[in-house]
């Protein structure tokens, strides 16, 4: 099934990327230590710092969309039922995520190939070299983010047609739905 697929590929890259939290607080802190305790300052680690940060919030943005802890507001769908959570998400992915996710790439693309045809490097001297590679998942994001999309789109048309038995269990609109905070889809 195409939503438990692109469901899945979301989730692997989500819980992969991750661990890149962990590697940034580890690099954060040996950058901290090098300032302060040793006077000193690498520049390739402080550009490492950034585009891990980077790397990690474009990367996992489809796995936020898909666990729902992306902030909206949500004073009229919390309460809702699952007819017009269905209804509000078919229209959101619609109107507003797909068309987003499109002009990220369209914009995004000149400015990734430009940089991958220049070998794009960092503008800090001593800084790291390949920042063509962190600008490559701006599309990525587009990607990861429109397929998320385009699963929430089919999860509610099977919703809005009756079909919502043919989802796994944790891609169904439930009722956690209505506790706050619970990140359930």
């Amino acid at each position: 099934m195409i939503v438990k697929s692109i469901s899945a590929l979301n989730t692997l890259i989500g819980n992969v990327f991750a661990w890149l939290s962990l590697a940034i607080v580890v690099l954060c802190f040996a950058i901290v230590v090098q300032r302060y305790l040793f006077s000193t300052s690498i520049i390739w680690m402080r550009d490492l710092y950034v585009w891990m940060n980077g790397a990690l919030f474009t990367a996992v943005a489809g796995f936020a969309l898909l666990r729902g802890d992306h902030v909206r507001v949500d004073i009229l769908y919390r309460p809702a039922s699952r007819r017009w959570k269905a209804t509000v998400d078919l229209i959101g992915v619609v109107l507003f995520l797909l068309p987003f996710c499109w002009l990220v790439w369209v914009y995004g693309w000149p400015f990734v190939v430009r940089s991958w045809r220049i070998y794009e490097a960092s503008p800090n001297i001593g800084g790291m070299t390949h920042y063509y590679i962190l600008k490559t998942f701006i599309l990525g994001f587009a990607v990861l983010v429109a397929l998320q999309g385009i699963a929430m789109a089919l999860r509610s048309v099977l919703v809005l047609r009756g079909q919502e038995h043919l989802l796994p269990a944790n891609l169904r609109y439930t009722a956690q739905d209505e506790e706050p905070g619970t990140g359930a889809v």
